[in-house]
């Protein structure tokens, strides 16, 4: 009998402030990371006031994609995945960007709906995880969109909402630090958005916590204390309430010099942290959560995991 051979698989997630790329090798549920990159490209620059996609932010997403694609035709990939998410769904001149992601991987990138990257996301999320702990609530801090998911094997209600760390940064943020009452102003735009979740998804009724995604990564990063960024550190580590809202109040009265000089701390992260750990810190008070699992696990395994079924 022939042993069936892992299937070799590329997934790039480009959201509202990152691109990143997972190339893995899947047989069944098996799974063994090959490559995983990512470009900080802040592709949603401007989309919520302009509704349009900045040509610089185009331009700087662009060269990421070129950089993947090297990656991708030097590794030997059998099929490759490319979703958008917030920032895209957004922007009324996406065609320059679908253009140009068809020009460099000869592929057509999906613009996927806040219930798919919920569902994806949720399948990453959960991969490392005894389902014994569930039902999970999942919840994903982009740049334009957080995403509440619930569920313990499979999605049972999910809501995408536009409060991610970028889309706030821009709306309310002005000053650096912020001012008490721009956070004020975010905190009713975040709480009012959480609302409209809830609504939807029982965001009280879940056993585990489980955030993702940069801005729940650097904050475990914060609360871990950390002297540099380590995901494997990171990755299923719990961090509890108070952690959450000690990291969010010192990212939030801290300059962007001091947040810069933290050993963990991404340069693209540094001036949409604040708003992205408020976000958080506001999610963890409306659920009654005593703490978050912090998952390096996301929607780009989610994609992979997804290649190797279809």
């Amino acid at each position: 009998m022939v042993e069936e051979q892992p299937m070799r698989v590329a997934a790039i997630d480009c959201g509202t402030n990152s691109i990143r790329l997972l190339i893995a090798d899947i047989d069944g549920n098996n799974f063994r990371e090959v490559v995983r990159d990512m470009e900080i490209v802040r592709l949603g620059q401007g989309v919520d006031e302009t509704g349009q996609f900045h040509p610089d932010a185009i331009a700087r997403t662009l060269a990421a994609v070129d950089k993947f694609a090297a990656e991708i035709a030097k590794r030997g990939v059998e099929k490759i995945r490319f979703c958008a998410t917030s920032a895209t769904r957004d922007a009324t001149n996406r065609h320059l960007f679908v253009d140009g992601v068809r020009e460099r991987l000869g592929i057509e990138l999906e613009v996927i709906s806040g219930d798919e990257e919920a569902a994806l996301s949720f399948a990453g999320a959960i991969k490392d995880l005894d389902p014994s702990n569930g039902p999970f609530l999942v919840v994903d801090i982009g740049g334009g969109s957080t995403e509440f998911v619930i569920g313990t094997s499979t999605v049972e209600a999910a809501r995408s909402v536009n409060i991610g760390c970028v889309r706030m940064t821009e709306r309310h943020f002005a000053s650096d630090p912020a001012t008490p009452e721009q956070i004020e102003a975010a905190r009713s735009d975040i709480q009012a958005a959480i609302a409209q979740a809830a609504a939807v998804v029982p965001i009280t009724k879940a056993k585990t916590l489980v955030a993702v995604a940069g801005t729940a990564t650097t904050v475990a990063a914060a609360a871990l204390d950390l002297p540099e960024y380590d995901r494997y550190a990171i990755h299923l580590s719990r961090i509890s309430a108070q952690q959450t809202h000690d990291a969010a109040t010192m990212f939030a009265t801290s300059t962007r010099e001091q947040r810069l000089a933290l050993g963990y701390m991404h340069p693209g992260r540094v001036d949409v942290i604040a708003a992205g750990s408020l976000v958080l810190s506001e999610i963890m008070k409306a659920t009654g959560a005593s703490e978050f699992v912090a998952s390096e696990s996301d929607i780009l395994d989610g994609m992979a995991f997804s290649l190797a079924r279809n």
